[in-house]
């Protein structure tokens, strides 16, 4: 949700559409050769289940409660074989001091924005 609140484009009137748009563009980073895994906060969205989606794209939820999705990026960074070599894309301060513990690496959300926008994974 750290990569969907960066922008304020009135995502918080479609939060279910402003996921699908951010899904929509992580796929092309996919398409590179990149592993990407979706975190989101709450209940699982319509047409995007639990998993890996079309396009390359591994979904999670968080689940409900403050934090949940932050929770669920570090198991997830912690199941990792390599943890070394995942990079989390948060502008949470809390998420971002947490990841490196693990021996991953934090980008902030602006900058991976950034890169979706101009197309570049």
């Amino acid at each position: 949700m750290n990569v969907i609140g960066s922008r304020p484009d009135g995502w918080w009137r479609d939060r279910d559409g402003a996921a699908r748009r951010l899904l929509e563009q992580l796929r092309a980073v996919a398409a590179s050769g990149i592993a990407v895994t979706l975190v989101l906060d709450g209940r699982p969205i319509a047409g995007m289940p639990v998993g890996l989606q079309p396009g390359g794209v591994r979904v999670v939820y968080g689940g409900p409660g403050r934090g949940s999705g932050d929770d669920r990026v570090v198991e997830v960074v912690a199941a990792l074989p390599r943890p070394d070599l995942a990079r989390v894309v948060t502008s949470d301060r809390a998420l971002a001091a947490r990841v490196p513990r693990l021996g991953a690496t934090v980008e902030g959300a602006a900058s991976l924005r950034h890169r979706l926008d101009e197309g570049r994974p």
